[in-house]
């Protein structure tokens, strides 16, 4: 009776409530969109897959996503590796003020960054009249495929650079001494002993890499023009200005879904195949060089912060800068901001309370998931936790239409509610945040749990008063790095908001597609306010230890 009563106790029922949750809130909304993709006026039809692959124009914006996402992961972790081998190995002048620049760089949304861009090199930008004032000549276009392609790499390098700089710490100085005893010095070490060694760091950021690429909608449909892609071809099939095919955006819903559960699968093939561990007993201590080396050194850290910096700057200086319906005039002012003083202030207050709402039921969820994951193993919280990665490999798109087709009709209607808004942030951000909890929860010794047991305490007061204070400022840092991400979504959000629920986000891209560049600005720099504020409260909770 004893064992019986410990499989079907209190964390059984949470266990069973949880996935009954993210069976009706995530698994059955994509399971519509699936069912939508084969049907055509309620009829099994293959229509909508038909239709993408015998039309060029529409098949091609599978193969421009793909070469998007190949050439944006290539170049960001070209990118990357250098800049973390130099920041690991060298002395870097303000070192630790550089990564903390290059997080913030990660932290703005991709669209922001086409964005400056468009403020820079458009065909009216800054840079570009400057040009040709100066040499009569025309630059280069921002608009299309390389202007996507320089976008999203700046965005996704520092991604990448994060997740090496992590994996360094974990390389023994004995390695490096060991290759050099044997003559391999300088790039052959760094290829030849290093790379390997770093390899499964590499495949799990140039996943996520891939995904955001694949995923992001922002940046090519603003400056995309002629070059379209998949999330663009979905969002003009699926609320188009002339007419919609939802059954046809759907179907090349489902087509992204494969996609990008291939890459996944085929990622974890490969990091399956290359498992070890290391634990560094003399971490890497950067060296001071001197000459041409250091000179090289700085020139290429600091040369990509300046790229990467430099769109953001430009946002800032552009909110200042007069506007006359919507465009650029000569003088400066603030009267982007006072103009628009109402919908900056609805767009704050929706941003806090969806946003706000979205963290706290984030992180409760997450807390409950860890647990069971980590003290309460068994095949339901191995399917719990199976179920909370499906958003991980699903575009936020994907989340958006699959929201509103699931919650437009009945018998749970939820579409133009701000709950639907603060649902579809919480599933979008779950992963990230059971991920980061799950490995938290598993690094504290269980002996403490069994002690405060042993005292009389239950699971419920171990977890509420010892296990969740013992973590508290690792759950908050992870919380506070939730906010960041909740605050800069867009493609998830963009179906499902109505002139009310309206978040900063979402005010930027509408100002942007309504040609209020001022507005514009304005919005996207008080969202980078908030996001460097957020970041550097995060900061300041990293410095704390946890004390149990």
């Amino acid at each position: 009776m004893s064992a019986t009563r410990q499989k079907f106790d209190g964390w059984t029922t949470v266990a069973v409530v949880l996935s009954a949750g993210y069976l009706l809130m995530v698994i059955w909304p994509l399971m519509t969109v699936m069912f939508n993709s084969f049907s055509a006026d309620g009829e099994f039809s293959l229509a909508g897959f038909e239709k993408f692959f015998s039309s060029r124009l529409y098949y091609s914006t599978l193969w421009n996503s793909v070469l998007v996402t190949v050439c944006v992961t290539v170049l960001a972790l070209a990118v990357a590796f250098p800049l973390a081998y130099f920041m690991t190995m060298f002395r870097v002048r303000g070192s630790g003020i550089i990564q903390i620049l290059i997080l913030a760089s990660m932290m703005s949304p991709p669209f922001i960054g086409a964005y400056s861009w468009i403020l820079m090199l458009g065909n009216n930008g800054m840079v570009t009249q400057l040009i040709q004032d100066v040499f009569g000549v025309k630059p280069p276009s921002i608009y299309g495929f390389p202007g996507i392609i320089l976008v999203l790499t700046l965005q996704l390098v520092p991604l990448i650079f994060t997740y090496l700089m992590g994996a360094w710490r974990t390389v023994d100085v004995s390695l490096l001494e060991a290759a050099e005893s044997m003559g391999v010095t300088g790039l052959r070490r760094a290829f030849q002993v290093i790379a390997p060694l770093l390899w499964p760091t590499v495949l799990a950021g140039s996943l996520l890499v891939f995904v955001r690429a694949f995923a992001d909608f922002g940046t090519p449909m603003l400056i995309g023009q002629g070059f379209r892609t998949v999330p663009v071809l979905i969002y003009s099939s699926f609320v188009g200005e002339v007419a919609t095919d939802q059954s046809f955006a759907a179907s090349v819903a489902v087509i992204v879904i494969l996609v990008t559960m291939s890459i996944f699968l085929f990622q974890k093939y490969l990091a399956s195949r290359q498992k070890f561990s290391m634990t560094a007993m003399r971490t890497i201590e950067p060296k001071q060089i001197k000459g041409w080396a250091n000179f090289g050194v700085h020139a290429y850290v600091y040369s990509f912060l300046f790229l990467a910096l430099a769109p953001l700057v430009v946002v800032v200086i552009s909110s200042f800068r007069n506007t006359l319906y919507g465009q650029f005039v000569d003088g400066w002012g603030f009267k982007n901001y006072v103009g628009s003083q109402r919908d900056i202030w609805r767009y704050i207050g929706n941003t806090f309370g969806i946003g706000l709402t979205a963290l706290a039921i984030l992180v409760v969820i997450a807390v409950l998931v860890a647990y069971l994951v980590v003290r309460r193993k068994g095949w339901l919280s191995n399917l719990l936790d199976t179920m909370t990665m499906v958003p991980y490999v699903v575009p936020g798109l994907v989340i958006g239409i699959a929201l509103i087709t699931a919650f437009s009709t009945g018998p749970l209607i939820l579409t133009g509610s701000a709950l639907i808004m603060v649902l579809s942030l919480t599933i979008r951000r779950l992963p990230y945040s059971v991920r980061s909890t799950t490995a938290l929860m598993g690094q504290l010794n269980p002996a403490i749990e069994e002690a405060a047991m042993s005292l009389g305490a239950s699971k419920w007061t171990t977890l509420t008063r010892i296990i969740v204070p013992a973590l508290g400022p690792g759950i908050l840092s992870g919380a506070v790095l939730s906010w960041v991400t909740i605050i800069t979504e867009l493609s998830t959000t963009l179906f499902l908001y109505n002139t009310g629920t309206q978040t900063l986000a979402l005010g930027i891209y509408a100002e942007v597609i309504r040609g209020q560049l001022g507005t514009a600005a304005a919005l996207s720099t008080i969202l980078l306010v908030l996001t460097m504020a957020s970041l550097f409260l995060l900061m300041k909770l990293g410095n704390k230890d946890i004390k149990i």
